[in-house]
C-alpha cells in the first residue's frame, strides 16, 4: 500500500469531512419534515450506491477481504450508517439544530474512552476529566429545557438523547475506521459500508415508501435530499477514511469538532435558531473538553508531527 499521508494533510481531511458531516446532519432537520425517517435514510443510502458504484470494485493495494474486515464493514455500517442515521434524524427532527451540535461536540471524549477499552490506547488524566466537562454541559442542557429556558421550549429531551445516542454509533464508527483502513482503500470502504447500509435498511424503507406520495416532494426537497446522499455516504466517509490512515484513533477523535461547529452554526445562520445561555455554557463545556484531549498532541508533536510507517 502506499506510505500514509503526512500528519497535517491527514488532520486536512479530517476536519474536511467532519465539516460535510455537520453540515448534512443541520440540513438533514428539513428532510424529517419531508421525508418519514426510514425512507429518507434508504433514499440517502440507495442514491449514494449509484454514485458509487465503480468504487466497490478493488482498488489498487487492497488487501483481499478475509472474515475479520467482513465484519468490520458489517459492524462499521451497522453503527456508523444504519443506527446512526436513525439516532440522528429522529433525534434532529425533536430538537434544534444549534442543539444538536452541542451535543455531537461530545464525540472526542467519547471516543477517547472507546479508544481505552477498545484498543487499550493509553487515556490521559485530562481526558477523564474532559468526559466529565462534556456530562456536565449535557446534564445542564437537558435541565434548561425542564426548567423553561425561552427559546428551547422546542427542544425535547427524548430527541437530545438520541442525538446523544447517534454520537456513541458516530464514535464506533471512529474506532473501526482506523482498523479497517489498514488493508483497504478509503474509497472501497466507502462504498461496501454504504451497501452494508442500504441492505438494512431497505425493508424498513420499503414498508414507509408504501404510502408516501413522492409526487408532493418539491425540486428543492429532492436537490437536498442528492446532496445529503453524497455528502453523508460518499463525500464524508471517503475525506474521514482518507485522513484517518495517518492519525491514532484517539486524537482522530478531536477533529470531529469540526462536526458541531458546522452544525451549530446552520443552525444559528441558516434556520435562525437562537443561541441562549444554556447552548452557550454547553458548548463552552464541549469545547473546553476538546481542547483537553487535544494538550497531549500538542505536546508530544514534535515527535508525531509526519509519522513514518515500514
Amino acid at each position: 500500500m502506499a506510505p500514509p499521508a503526512p500528519t497535517w494533510q491527514g488532520y486536512a481531511f479530517l476536519i474536511a469531512g467532519m465539516a460535510v458531516v455537520g453540515s448534512y446532519v443541520a440540513l438533514a432537520k428539513p428532510l424529517t419534515a419531508v421525508f418519514p425517517v426510514f425512507l429518507l435514510a434508504w433514499l440517502r443510502f440507495g442514491l449514494s450506491a449509484l454514485a458509487m458504484i465503480g468504487w466497490a470494485r478493488p482498488q489498487p493495494g487492497d488487501q483481499p477481504i478475509g472474515p475479520l474486515q467482513q465484519r468490520q464493514l458489517f459492524l462499521q455500517s451497522l453503527f456508523g450508517n444504519f443506527l446512526f442515521s436513525i439516532c440522528m434524524l429522529y433525534g434532529v427532527s425533536q430538537t434544534t439544530a444549534s442543539a444538536s451540535g452541542v451535543i455531537l461536540a461530545t464525540i472526542p471524549a467519547v471516543v477517547a474512552v472507546l479508544s481505552r477499552f477498545w484498543l487499550r490506547e493509553r487515556v490521559s488524566a485530562r481526558a477523564w476529566l474532559a468526559v466529565l466537562i462534556a456530562l456536565v454541559g449535557l446534564t445542564t442542557l437537558a435541565l434548561s429545557r425542564e426548567s423553561g429556558t425561552p427559546g428551547l421550549a422546542r427542544m425535547s429531551l427524548a430527541g437530545n438523547a438520541l442525538i446523544f445516542a447517534s454520537v456513541c454509533c458516530e464514535s464506533v464508527y471512529v474506532i473501526l475506521s482506523k482498523q479497517l483502513t489498514q488493508g483497504l482503500s478509503p474509497k472501497r470502504i466507502s462504498a461496501l459500508i454504504n451497501l452494508w447500509g442500504l441492505v438494512l435498511m431497505t425493508p424498513l424503507g420499503l414498508w414507509q415508501a408504501r404510502h408516501f406520495d413522492f409526487g408532493a416532494v418539491s425540486a428543492s426537497a429532492w436537490g437536498l435530499l442528492l446532496f445529503y446522499s453524497l455528502a453523508a455516504s460518499m463525500i464524508s466517509t471517503w475525506l474521514w477514511m482518507t485522513g484517518v490512515k495517518a492519525v491514532p484513533a484517539s486524537r482522530s477523535g478531536v477533529f470531529t469538532v469540526a462536526m458541531p461547529v458546522t452544525a451549530t452554526l446552520i443552525g444559528l445562520l441558516v434556520f435562525g435558531e437562537t443561541f441562549t445561555a444554556a447552548i452557550a455554557f454547553a458548548f463552552a463545556c464541549a469545547v473546553a473538553a476538546i481542547l483537553l484531549i487535544a494538550a497531549p498532541m500538542r505536546q508530544d508533536g514534535a515527535h508525531e508531527r509526519i509519522p513514518r510507517h515500514p
